[in-house]
């Protein structure tokens, strides 16, 4: 089995008598987009930045690809592209200026900067500001060049701190489009973005690890949450009528995700609106009497942040 490219192995940071994470364990699979969630002061931005090697844990380890990010940053950290806090760039200069000089920095082949520079411009929606300098840039507008200088060298890894903290909506919607994108990544990116926005970590990833008080209190697929993608559930009333053919019926319909049996009963979880099923059934000669909206993100992460306070 392929390893997990980010290990955290009971990470801890401690502030004089404060324990900002606190023994905290998380592996992150390989081309998965996990979203670190929690509220404010939770420890997110310093699990982060112990994982980028910006602060040193009291105690634990980071590994990054089988590296010890303390002991071994260079290895461990080739091949991550980051953003960590307000990103910084020379004001004079221009986006492309800017990139390349940093593709130099970072040690990127100089035939293969310019080239570069110009795809990760034109992923992040900037080619058209590629020439402008940055010091009339909107905060949006260099939070999306920070994002290319974190595809710069075409990293495996990337590692983004509350990405859209800040930007107006339009400048966080744009920036959801961007990283949507990275899910269409030719060769396969594993990214690590921390937020306490729900629906965007709803919106953007297929994983979740939750985080309270420096602590680990939740971690798995977001579909585990529940009826994250709008799942509904209707018990349909089946006694007398022919289950195979009702299970048929049910199953042939797109909006249907899942039919079982439940003694005389049928359990239906569907996408929709009640009354479009009731339609697509009509004539079957069944009936409903129970109907649930599974648990969402929002109610399942007040629920495990209660439990953990």
């Amino acid at each position: 089995m392929d390893k997990n490219p980010i290990e955290l192995v009971c990470l801890r940071k401690e502030y004089g008598r404060f324990t900002a994470v606190d023994d905290l364990s998380l592996g992150i699979a390989r081309n998965s987009f996990t979203g670190l969630l929690g509220p404010n002061g939770a420890g997110k931005s310093t699990t982060l930045k112990m994982i980028t090697n910006l602060i040193r844990p009291t105690s634990g380890h980071v590994f990054i690809n089988g590296y010890d990010v303390t002991e071994d940053p260079k290895e461990a950290l080739a091949g991550v592209g980051t953003v960590i806090e307000t990103p910084e760039f020379y004001g004079y200069m221009t986006p492309r200026e800017n990139l390349r000089y940093i593709g130099g920095i970072i040690g990127m082949p100089p035939e293969s900067i310019s080239a570069q520079t110009d795809e990760v411009l034109e992923k992040v929606r900037m080619s058209g500001w590629a020439d402008k300098r940055m010091s009339t840039f909107s905060k949006g507008m260099r939070q999306r060049i920070a994002i290319g200088q974190a595809l710069l060298g075409d990293p495996d890894i990337v590692i983004l701190d509350e990405p859209t903290s800040g930007l107006d909506p339009r400048g966080m919607a744009e920036m959801r489009a961007i990283m949507k994108e990275f899910r269409g990544h030719a060769r396969g990116l594993t990214v690590l973005t921390s937020s306490h926005i729900l629906h965007e970590v709803q919106d953007l990833c297929d994983r979740v690890a939750m985080v309270n008080h420096g602590r680990l209190v939740f971690n798995d697929d977001i579909e585990a949450v529940g009826s994250i993608a709008g799942l509904k559930t209707m018990v349909l009333k089946t006694e007398g009528v022919p289950e195979a053919s009702v299970h048929d019926r049910l199953r042939s319909l797109s909006s249907v995700v899942t039919v079982d049996s439940d003694g005389a009963d049928t359990v239906v979880r569907f996408r929709g609106s009640r009354s479009a099923l009731f339609t697509d059934i009509a004539g079957l000669g069944i009936g409903a009497y129970s109907l649930s909206e599974g648990d969402s993100l929002e109610s399942k992460y007040l629920e495990i942040i209660k439990e953990s306070s």
